[in-house]
């Protein structure tokens, strides 16, 4: 007979804690609610030069009478490599039906990424991210590394910022409420800042939040104004979601805000989106500059146009 959901609530909550026991600070809760997990997983050397992240969205039937839903997040593994492991998860799977299998499913990984550590294939890992959305017709090409996009992101601003960085105040952070769409998680974070050494250090330090870290996509544009050379100093990261970046800029630039850092983190949910993922975006970025005051509300900014029009009609009646 088949376990109640209560039953398979109580054993997915169980399993969780214990897994969270086990690897500690590799597991990472990405949605409770959506029973979305995450772990990273590495070759077990003491610099890992192979990992890779598997998320997991657990569905009310498991483990009774539903699998979890999975993804491999990493760049390096493609093609033949993917099939290969997907094939041995779900065969463990099968081989346990009914049973909780995730610890199974995160050692059979490291098992791998063990034995591609020791093979003689001097090949180094791929760490570039890439869109999950890029080709809409093949859903299972869309394979993220799990490394924290952070030392790429923060390189870009290298050639800007000097060595020393000790005096540079961290600006205070604001995070947003996050928007939730088929499983996808979007989420806003801002800064002010007016210097691109407060721009790294937001990022390092927005970095160092895991949940942030493991997120499949961290998008984020800046605009600081240069005052001396009446100039903006702007730039934008895409972190693998095609074009996103561009579009996050092009709104900071319609908004005419300045001085101002906006990252929005995107957890994917195994459902591609398509054109609305841009929209989410664009909605977490604009609604955090409203409440932080960078832009008004629409309702502010009709009673503002109001406020114009009395005064020119007043202005036109007493001429």
């Amino acid at each position: 007979m088949a376990a109640s959901e209560p039953d398979t609530a109580q054993q997915q909550l169980d399993e969780i804690e214990a897994l969270s026991s086990i690897y500690g600070d590799d597991w990472c809760v990405v949605d409770e609610d959506e029973k979305v997990y995450c772990i990273k997983i590495s070759d077990c050397l003491e610099q890992p030069k192979w990992t890779l992240c598997l998320q997991v969205i657990l569905p009310p039937g498991y483990p009774t009478a539903e699998p979890p839903i999975y993804q491999l997040n990493a760049s390096w593994l493609r093609g033949q490599d993917y099939m290969e492991l997907a094939n041995s998860l779900e065969e463990i799977y099968v081989q346990n039906l009914g049973e909780s299998i995730l610890y199974l499913w995160v050692e059979k990984i490291r098992e791998v990424l063990i034995e591609k550590a020791q093979s003689s294939d001097p090949a180094e890992p791929d760490n570039k991210k890439t869109s999950e959305e890029v080709d809409e017709d093949n859903e299972d090409d869309f394979l993220l590394d799990y490394q924290p996009v952070q030392e790429e992101s923060i390189k870009m601003l290298n050639f800007i910022t000097s060595e020393s960085q000790e005096d540079e105040e961290l600006p205070l952070i604001q995070h947003g409420n996050p928007i939730t769409d088929r499983r996808s998680t979007f989420q806003a974070h801002l800064a002010p800042v007016v210097t691109p050494k407060q721009v790294k250090r937001v990022l390092e330090k927005l970095y160092e939040n895991k949940k942030i870290a493991s997120a499949t996509h961290n998008i984020y544009a800046y605009r600081i104004y240069c005052e001396d050379k009446q100039t903006f100093l702007q730039d934008c990261e895409d972190d693998g979601e095609t074009a996103a970046g561009g579009r996050l800029l092009h709104l900071m630039q319609i908004l005419n805000v300045h001085n101002v850092l906006v990252v929005v983190s995107r957890w994917y949910g195994g459902i591609l989106l398509g054109p609305d993922r841009f929209k989410h975006i664009n909605n977490c970025a604009r609604t955090i500059l409203v409440e932080c005051n960078y832009v008004h509300s629409a309702e502010e900014s009709s009673k503002q146009m109001g406020k114009s029009k009395k005064i020119k009609k007043d202005n036109k009646k007493r001429t």
